[in-house]
């Protein structure tokens, strides 16, 4: 019998319900007031760094993210008829495809490209030139490179908009705005401007790192909900910033400090940023690899952890199914904030704004 022949060890499970960072993206629609001209501003417009917004237009994103969340299936093809161009010559696995997916949900066709090999690169084209052929083939394009100078290049000569998905060391917009809104949905309150305030740990170097870089870049936006940033680190004093960017951050009000002690500092932590990967090149270095994170690590009861991911030994697996892990939330609400993005880009914005 058919029955007899199925393996024992190859039953059929259920699937896993996502339980952990499951907050209801509903709670930011409660709490912020919609502004359309907020949004309007950004069609057609280059993003190539996080302090390119303010924090009006950040929060009417994130009203714009929860409302794709909240509804995915009433936003079906916003986006019907336009093309993405998905230029990754970077390794990457949920950028790409967060994006990637993004722009499907919304309705509209991609053309992706993941290996520099395969274009005009290879013979020496510059890249001022393949944005000129790009603005005849798609409506958005969506770039990372190893080259830090590249987004800038290519924007020299596209008529279309560009997103930076991550250039070297230098930015990664979108992806601190996914982790923004990741706290947003964690701990809506700190919207109601009654002075609650976090303390967040972020392990990392903002010299080298540019997923912290860009992150700091838009915690400063919002410098009265933080009581603290800690900056966790074993790298040299010297080389934690670049020139001025420390003196930018404090300016615009952000406390920073800085400790070499993890455990020492983790008890007082409401949320952990971790981080160990930064791309120099066309290769990718470590640094605080020997800070961790474990189901021994003296985490608050209710602390949140945070990882841009693809994680390495840091971030340990014993932390998935605690209520720790808010970084599967993260990657996950990121194609909600990039579908956000995206439609306020090419121009779609009225058709979605007036869906409740």
């Amino acid at each position: 019998m058919v029955n007899q022949m199925v393996d024992e060890n190859m039953k059929f499970s259920r699937v896993k319900p996502d339980v952990f960072g499951d907050a209801h993206p509903k709670a930011l629609l409660k709490r912020i007031q919609e502004d359309g001209d907020k949004l309007q501003i950004l069609s057609n417009q280059h993003i190539v760094a996080a302090d390119q917004f303010d924090a009006e237009t950040l929060l009417q994103l994130f009203r714009l993210a929860s409302k794709y969340e909240s509804n995915p299936s009433r936003y079906s093809n916003p986006l019907k008829g336009k093309i993405l161009i998905s230029a990754f010559y970077e390794p990457s696995t949920r950028t790409r495809l967060s994006f990637e997916s993004a722009w499907h949900r919304l309705g509209g066709d991609i053309m992706s490209i993941t290996d520099r090999a395969t274009t005009g690169i290879a013979k020496g084209e510059s890249l001022a030139d393949i944005g000129e052929m790009f603005n005849n083939y798609g409506d958005c394009v969506v770039l990372r490179e190893s080259n830090e100078e590249s987004v800038t290049e290519m924007t020299s000569t596209l008529r279309i908009p560009i997103i930076n998905a991550g250039n070297g060391t230098r930015e990664h917009p979108t992806q601190a705005m996914a982790d923004l809104y990741t706290i947003f949905k964690w701990k809506p309150e700190l919207l109601e401007g009654n002075g609650e305030k976090i303390r967040v740990g972020v392990i990392g170097v903002p010299s080298f790192m540019r997923t912290v870089r860009s992150l700091l870049k838009l915690f400063a936006l919002f410098p009265d909900m933080f009581e603290e940033v800690v900056l966790i680190h074993d790298a040299e004093d010297k080389d934690m910033f670049t020139p001025g960017q420390r003196e930018k951050l404090e300016a615009k009000g952000l406390k920073l400090t800085t400790s070499r002690k993890l455990d020492d500092i983790l008890p007082t932590l409401d949320v952990v940023y971790i981080n160990a990967i930064a791309w120099v090149g066309d290769s990718y270095e470590e640094h605080g690899t020997r800070f961790k994170l474990d189901k021994n690590s003296p985490l608050k009861k209710d602390a949140i952890i945070l990882h841009p991911l693809a994680r390495g030994d840091e971030l340990s697996t014993e932390l998935d199914e605690t209520p720790h892990n808010w970084y599967f939330s993260q990657a996950r609400g990121a194609v909600f904030l990039r579908m956000a993005l995206l439609t306020c880009m090419v121009e779609r914005t009225e058709r979605v704004l007036d869906v409740i």
